[in-house]
């Protein structure tokens, strides 16, 4: 059976729970990182030199990197359905799964970490909100990516959504201001009908 390891509160991690979820795919998990503890251990540094969490072990095949951990499961159990085999509809969806990397998860990080793992006695207000405001300004793009497609990659959900999925959940749960966005809204509430995205992400912040 497909093992998991990693604690489900990481969004990293998520990614990877819900792609199961999407598939129907049964799995174990393991508990590590966070309070959990355990990355720096040589049996897991052996498995994941970087220490972090998501690393899925399939058979004798380990993989890491959550966005890789995703595509190759919808690949292997969903190709032509969660996976797209059209070149450009594929390249299209997973530019979002890099730029959610690259780009998205850096401005998102200092709003999480100010708002959700620091005592609001301890915040920094003004880092915060200059950070939410680069943070706004992503999902602006993305907004106006989803004005001209229902889905990242077209007129299907598929895995190319689900890592700036996860994003979108934290910046609607967070207490922050919010900008309207109205195609990135319109796109969050069909991402909250799904099951997967229900069990594995609409859970409290931590």
């Amino acid at each position: 059976m497909l093992k998991i390891i990693g604690r489900n509160t990481s969004s990293n991690v998520q990614k990877v729970l819900w792609t199961c979820g999407e598939l129907e795919l049964p799995f174990e998990r393991e508990d590590l990182g966070g309070p959990f503890g355990g990355n720096d251990t040589p049996e897991y540094r052996a498995l994941n030199p970087n220490g972090r969490v998501p690393t899925i072990v399939d058979g004798d095949f380990v993989l890491w990197e959550s966005n890789s951990c995703s595509r190759y499961l919808a690949a292997k159990h969903g190709s032509g359905t969660l996976y797209p085999t059209d070149p450009q509809a594929r390249g299209n969806g997973e530019r979002w799964m890099d730029w959610q990397l690259t780009t998205m998860s850096p401005t998102l990080v200092p709003v999480f970490w100010g708002m959700i793992r620091t005592a609001p006695e301890d915040r920094d207000m003004d880092a915060i909100e200059e950070a939410r405001k680069k943070l706004s300004a992503n999902v602006a793009i993305v907004d106006n990516h989803l004005a001209n497609t229902t889905y990242l990659s077209g007129d299907s959900f598929n895995v190319t959504d689900i890592p700036l999925g996860i994003t979108a959940y934290r910046w609607f749960a967070m207490e922050i201001e919010r900008e309207d966005y109205p195609h990135f809204r319109r796109w969050y509430d069909l991402l909250c009908e799904r099951p997967a995205f229900q069990e594995h992400v609409m859970n409290p912040l931590a």
